[in-house]
């Protein structure tokens, strides 16, 4: 996502081909995209970045969420997943996309019928496996009744840990493996420091509460927590936060986003660290959602997804 839109302007194309092919080259073997990304750039810079090294990596996607005549639409209406699966494999170029999300659910269609769709890609070939994005577990206990769901995508990090509440728990239950977006909070969690004055005007941490004061400022004590636990590994902030999460849940496969090349090696090796029994301990005491300043969607946001909520932040809203 972040090399088409949402934490700034896009990356330059000839700057992001190189980019995807380096990512192989260092040992990524996982992509994921989404119709909605670039408005549909993203898909594009991907096909065309990596059709001749299609077989090195599983491709994901995601439809329901999508744009018509420049616009972010929500449709997961049988008959437009159809069609957006078609449009996403041209824009891929590819026959077949290993891995294709319900992006979001669509509250006016019955999740049944829009699974029932994606199932029908399946025995088309057009898509081999299915996944959901950002839905409760009860909402994924209802799929994997129509079909089997391979993988269920929810942001999960240090500073967001609502999957904990039943997420986590049922892909574990259902065999379903777990995807972790925005593994170092959204970039909260590195190195250097973001600025709340400085976000490009498209970048969407404008939105989110937790990016602005008073909650950002309220956040930094947590964000010294994190860096002195990773000098005290010997790594960065970020490898800390994804090494976390790979600890909570060694079957989970979280996807970082980067535009930088440091950060992409960075965020490969974290694979590789292990954080102390006794500092996992301490840092998910000190990191409790319940130490988290400010809610992570604005309300807007919030009403387009079905993760559930802890009780204080139920209360919060009242």
């Amino acid at each position: 996502m972040n090399l088409s839109h949402a934490y700034g302007p896009a990356m330059a194309h000839k700057e992001a081909v190189a980019f995807l092919q380096k990512a192989l080259d260092i040992g990524y073997n996982f992509l994921d995209t989404a119709t909605i990304y670039g408005m549909g750039k993203n898909e594009k810079l991907i096909g065309e970045a990596l059709k001749s090294r299609r077989s090195e990596f599983l491709l994901a996607s995601k439809c329901v969420m999508g744009f018509k005549d420049g616009q972010r639409i929500l449709d997961g209406r049988p008959e437009t997943i159809v069609q957006a699966c078609e449009a996403s494999l041209q824009r891929l170029d590819t026959d077949i996309i290993d891995l294709y999300y319900m992006h979001r659910p669509d509250p006016k269609v019955p999740l049944e019928d829009s699974i029932g769709a994606l199932a029908r890609l399946v025995e088309q070939g057009k898509i081999r496996m299915i996944g959901l994005s950002e839905m409760s577990a009860d909402a994924l206990r209802k799929a994997c009744a129509v079909h089997p769901i391979a993988a269920m995508q929810s942001e999960y990090s240090l500073m967001t840990r609502n999957p904990e509440i039943a997420v986590i728990d049922a892909c574990h239950e259902l065999g379903v493996t777990f995807i972790p977006f925005s593994p170092v909070g959204r970039g909260y969690l590195a190195n250097e420091p973001l600025d709340p004055t400085s976000y490009h005007e498209s970048d969407l941490r404008r939105t989110f509460p937790r990016f602005s004061d008073p909650h950002f400022s309220a956040n930094l004590p947590l964000l010294e927590k994190a860096r002195s636990y990773a000098d005290e590994i010997g790594c960065t902030v970020a490898q800390l936060a994804l090494a976390w999460t790979l600890a909570q849940d060694t079957k989970a496969v979280p996807i970082p986003g980067t535009t930088s090349l440091a950060h992409l090696e960075d965020n490969y090796n974290a694979a590789f660290i292990d954080i102390p029994v006794d500092m996992l301990a301490q840092i998910n005491e000190e990191f409790s959602p319940e130490a988290i300043s400010g809610p992570r969607y604005s309300p807007a946001a919030q009403s387009t997804v079905t993760t559930e909520r802890f009780g204080f932040e139920l209360e919060d809203e009242r």
